[in-house]
């Protein structure tokens, strides 16, 4: 699609019965553009998908698309063909690559050597080989490997997955997304950032995940009182326009609030004047009185915590066991909290990081092994199962029920209504009913309800899932005045740099590795084991092509379904020369960076290249491997 406006709204309002969604937006998103749509939860972020794409009808505006735009949107429901398998459903689109390759698929089933050539010829005007080639590759890195399953037999996660990788697959002009990293691994999400990073389509998402605001956005949409306010840039830029925005708001604010003493001596005085000039100063002041009441969010004052005092025993795991099946999740792990500890817990999906938490609080048993809970400890665990509300309650009942009030040092107290308020449940909301509360909501309030009990040990299972970002800064904050223990599984890699200070890595294999450090410091550690592997099977792999070119005989002729294209035969021939180079600008690469003069930031940079570089002569040589055993 050639370059201009992908996306254009104007004038956009909607309402739900008498309550006002948002009123008059007008924006656009050009070809290209990767932007985000930010906003506390129950304001309207889903509704405004939703209206984009003609599932919600709106009051008033227009939205227009280009008409050569091609469009793909991931919602919270998969909308995947149960009775398909996960490959037909990814490769049921309608364009030349997709028929190429089923066309193909069908030919190599048969013995018509004349249709396989067709399909053959098919795949290469259609340059359909990549776009295979990238549909598996999306594939492997969402984790779904075997691709002949049939979606009704998936996990929710997995649809998830194959619902995000359909998106992807299909290359549209413009993605729309909705919570894209929800049901993946930490792994995933930083693979997901990067393709994403580096994609030519136009994107709008709404996500809580601060590093892919920061990584992949350059402009950030807030949805805030009703209006649109946009902010060109990534995460941090929006925060620092954001803190410049909010301080012009507290100063007006201040401002409102001086005009209207000196508005409310002259009401006083003068409560027989309602008309002419007297009328329109009295309509002035009603407005002022509004914006100097405004409640800003910096208004908050930290809390000073009060839990319940831990005794010298908290939590002891002694060679404790675990497994389902073949599947070990712990074999012989040994462990003993001590006062005040901060730790993540990461591991790919399966590792076990839900099943640990279940033998630490006490839910789960161990196979052998014992785990020790000290007679102080009061866990509050935030699980990710859905908490079952009566749904006529009202919110604030919802946290009575626990306890009226939070304890604080110095024989303060926190109450309920003051909790929900500090958690962006205004006094208007709190006598709301529990069935009117959108997903985000009743995360916030399960939340709340947690540390409502007042507990000294919290256990936080993927607790960011349908936190907006501002309930996420919120709650950070109150977890770094938190000074009990703190066991956290999470997704979203900014939340847990910022809380934990050590953090347990589940291999799969029964194997518990404690790291010191948070998460992307974990990750950087990983990543310099991983390029150093790499840079070993590259070698064995380039060690293994020198023979293979030497001693194997080339594919029959008549073999279409392996002969190569005119192209590839290009791309085979010139590999070699490539390879040899990228050698050549690894050794002078490593050469630089031995050098005792050099900076810390061009050591850093030169690290960067040299990843890149070793990156590209793993995947030559594989390429070269694949391209010599077909010729």
């Amino acid at each position: 699609m050639a370059g201009g406006n992908v996306l254009s709204v104007e004038g956009l309002t909607k309402r739900f019965g008498e309550r006002l969604i948002f009123e008059d937006l007008h924006f656009g998103l050009d070809q290209g553009q990767k932007a985000a749509l930010v906003a506390r939860n129950g304001t309207g972020k889903s509704t405004l998908m939703k209206v984009l794409l003609g599932v919600e009808g709106a009051d008033a505006g227009k939205v227009t698309f280009s008409g050569k735009a091609k469009i793909a949107h991931l919602s919270q429901e998969h909308g995947l063909d149960l009775d398909r398998t996960i490959l037909d459903n990814l490769f049921h689109a309608d364009n030349a690559a997709m028929r190429a390759i089923r066309n193909y698929e069908e030919a190599t089933k048969g013995d018509d050597a004349e249709a396989l050539q067709k399909a053959y010829d098919d795949m290469d005007r259609a340059d359909a080989w990549s776009y295979e080639a990238q549909a598996k590759e999306v594939l492997g890195k969402l984790g779904l490997h075997e691709t002949d399953r049939f979606v009704d037999k998936l996990s929710g996660g997995e649809k998830r997955r194959v619902a995000l990788a359909k998106c992807l697959i299909e290359q549209p002009d413009l993605l729309l997304l909705d919570e894209p990293t929800n049901h993946l691994d930490l792994g995933m999400i930083e693979w997901l950032e990067g393709f994403l990073a580096q994609s030519k389509t136009t994107l709008l998402m709404v996500t809580h995940d601060r590093f892919f605001l920061e990584v992949v956005c350059d402009t950030i949409f807030e949805l805030d009182s009703f209006g649109l306010h946009k902010y060109p840039g990534n995460w941090s830029s929006f925060l620092e326009k954001k803190s410049e925005r909010s301080a012009n708001e507290h100063a007006q604010r201040d401002r409102a609030r001086s005009i209207m003493r000196r508005e409310l001596e002259w009401v006083r005085a003068t409560p027989q004047a309602r008309t002419g000039k007297s009328k329109s100063r009295l309509d002035a002041f009603q407005d002022l009185k509004s914006r100097a009441g405004v409640r800003l969010e910096e208004d908050e004052v930290r809390l000073e915590l009060d839990p319940a005092r831990m005794g010298g025993k908290i939590l002891e795991l002694h060679k404790v066991r675990k497994s389902y099946g073949p599947r070990v999740i712990l074999n012989g792990w040994t462990y003993h909290f001590k006062p005040g500890e901060r730790v993540g817990l990461v591991g790919d999906n399966g590792a076990g990081k839900s099943t640990l938490i279940r033998l630490m609080t006490g839910e789960d048993k161990p196979d052998g092994g014992k785990v020790v809970l000290g007679d102080t400890v009061v866990f509050g665990h935030f699980s990710q199962e859905p908490p079952q509300f009566d749904e006529g309650m009202k919110v604030i009942e919802a946290l009575n029920e626990i306890a009226d009030f939070m304890p604080l040092k110095k024989g303060r107290k926190l109450s309920a209504g003051q909790l929900l308020e500090r958690f962006l449940f205004p006094r208007n909301r709190q006598h709301d009913v529990i069935h009117k509360l959108s997903g985000g909501e009743r995360t916030r309030l399960h939340l709340l309800r947690v540390l409502m009990a007042n507990p000294n040990f919290l256990v936080f299972d993927e607790p960011t899932n349908d936190l907006d970002v501002f309930t996420l800064g919120i709650l950070e904050e109150f977890l770094l005045d938190f000074p009990g223990c703190l066991l956290l599984v999470s997704h979203d890699r900014y939340f847990m740099d910022k809380l934990v200070d050590h953090v347990f890595v589940l291999d799969g294999n029964g194997g518990v590795r404690d790291f010191p450090g948070n998460y992307t410091q974990f990750r950087t550690a990983a990543d310099a084991e991983e390029k150093a592997e790499a840079n070993l099977k590259a070698a064995q792999a380039k060690e293994e092509a020198a023979k293979k070119a030497a001693a194997g005989p080339a594919a029959p002729k008549g073999d279409y379904s392996q002969r190569l294209s005119y192209n590839e035969k290009r791309e085979y021939n010139g590999l070699e020369e490539v390879i040899a180079q990228l050698e050549s600008d690894k050794s002078a690469l490593e050469a630089e960076m031995a050098s005792p003069n050099l900076g810390h930031e061009d050591m850093a940079k030169l690290a960067v290249q040299l990843g890149k570089v070793t990156d590209d002569i793993e995947a030559k040589t594989e390429r070269w491997i694949e391209l010599d055993e077909r010729a």
